[in-house]
């Protein structure tokens, strides 16, 4: 059994928005049910608990009855490494760190990690086994040096793949390789007229979709434009594509 659970599904300026006084994110401050914090998520098996990003600024109370077998990073853009400079003053065992090569990291994470130990950068396409899961990191399409991972264990395989713009090919040819249970994906931007510069929007998310073909697909990393977009449109999906929110878990 695999369980993952999104703990957060917003993009960097998560739902509500500060000053912004649209029906989303007014809906947002009326139910919390509706706001969406950093895009982050969480793996759990019989054998380990992974956590995939360290945006959560509650991270060091989240977790202090229920400790973190590794993190593993997307990249060191704030909103997805913010929760990391507190839980890094934290008391008992260390807490390995996993992500791509990025020498300048965020701030002085690196310099002063505290209980966090940073390992060595992972290698593209690389299957490493941790704590009896196999991770595989994907290069994406972003302005950091940033990885999604291909997630297996006992047979099934998740696709987590934020922050991203489109895929690389020879991303997108490496994972054409598996069946896929699911795929949580990026998916910041309502359809655009023109190619979005630095995260996905609902055209490239369904293009994707089509040329994986995975078994269910997650959208992710949600601006309030996004859903604003849903508002009118979420029935036009297709069925095996569905829009996920803060909280929401899959068993598999």
């Amino acid at each position: 059994m695999i369980k993952l659970s999104l703990l957060g599904t917003g993009d960097v300026r998560q739902v509500p928005v500060f000053g912004c006084q649209c029906k989303v994110c007014y809906r947002a401050r009326v139910d919390v049910s509706a706001r969406r914090r950093p895009c982050s998520a969480l793996l759990e098996t019989d054998q380990a608990t992974l956590l995939l990003d360290g945006g959560l600024t509650d991270l060091a109370e989240r977790f202090d009855q229920k400790p973190l077998d590794s993190i593993l990073l997307t990249h060191y853009h704030v909103d997805h490494v913010q929760g990391l400079f507190h839980l890094r003053w934290g008391i008992g065992e260390s807490i390995p760190v996993y992500g791509p090569d990025d020498q300048d990291g965020c701030a002085d994470l690196f310099k002063h990690p505290g209980i966090l130990d940073f390992r060595s950068p992972l290698v593209p396409f690389e299957r490493y086994n941790l704590h009896g899961v196999g991770v595989t990191p994907i290069p994406l399409q972003h302005s950091k040096p940033t990885f999604g991972y291909l997630l297996d264990y006992q047979k099934v395989s998740i696709a987590y793949l934020t922050d991203t713009v489109g895929l690389p090919d020879e991303s997108m040819k490496f994972l054409n390789q598996f069946w896929l249970d699911m795929m949580v994906i990026d998916c910041s931007h309502p359809p655009q007229d023109t190619p979005p510069r630095n995260h996905n929007d609902v055209n490239l998310v369904l293009d994707i979709h089509g040329k994986l073909n995975p078994a269910k697909t997650v959208l992710t990393h949600l601006s309030h434009h996004m859903d604003l977009w849903l508002m009118d449109n979420a029935s036009t999906l297709p069925e095996s594509v569905v829009v996920a929110n803060d909280g929401d878990s899959f068993i598999l």
